[in-house]
């Protein structure tokens, strides 16, 4: 029998989740918890074939969670299962440990394919990311390993201050730059940096910085 641990902090994700992997493996058991702190007090409880980590579970949020996991559980399958871009972030995460990296955006039999792929003892990513990883191999020059490399000095100072949670505003007044200005370099800070909006710049900061 498969055990299987599901780290999700959405409930309906998390109930879906669940009966995705009973369809796939109807001898299994399974346990949800939506906290990275509940992860490890059942990891450290029993014994889990595969762990399907939401990337943005309270408490967690960044590579070393990976880590934190290995410690306790050496042999663990760990699959990431995430909203966030996978050309971001997963190879980053399978850099760090992570034995997978599955979108939540992926269809059923995508879903299916990650889980027996990673219980099988293989990494996995999609199709689409190893053609990206091919191409980084072929052409290294391509692809900029930090992105915030890419940053002006300027933008680097709205970027910090849209970290520290300060509005375009109050970052208006304290660069002394117009409104159109601040949002003209928060729009190229998105763009450069591969995210939509404040909380993905920040978890990427968090990456990178990890």
């Amino acid at each position: 029998m498969k055990h299987i641990l599901i780290a999700e902090d959405h409930a309906v994700v998390r109930i879906g989740t669940k009966h995705l992997l009973k369809s796939l493996i109807p001898e299994s058991q399974i346990t949800g918890v939506d906290t990275f702190q509940k992860v490890l007090l059942e990891l450290g409880n029993q014994t889990f074939d595969l762990l399907i980590l939401d990337i943005n579970i309270p408490g967690g949020n960044n590579t070393k969670m990976i880590e934190t996991i290995r410690i306790k559980r050496p042999d663990i399958r760990i699959l990431m299962f995430s909203s966030y871009d996978e050309q971001l972030y997963g190879l980053l995460y399978l850099q760090a440990g992570a034995d997978g990296y599955l979108s939540k955006d992926a269809a059923e039999d995508e879903f299916k394919t990650a889980v027996l792929s990673v219980l099988d003892n293989k990494k996995y990513m999609s199709a689409d990311m190893q053609q990206i990883n091919i191409n980084r191999l072929i052409n290294p020059k391509e692809f900029l390993p930090d992105p915030i490399v890419s940053l002006s000095p300027r933008e680097k100072d709205v970027m910090n201050l849209l970290k520290e949670g300060f509005g375009t505003a109050k970052i208006a007044e304290k660069l002394n730059l117009q409104l159109s200005t601040v949002s003209t370099y928060k729009a190229r800070i998105f763009e450069k940096m591969g995210v939509k909006n404040i909380v993905e710049l920040i978890t990427k900061i968090k990456l990178i910085d990890s």
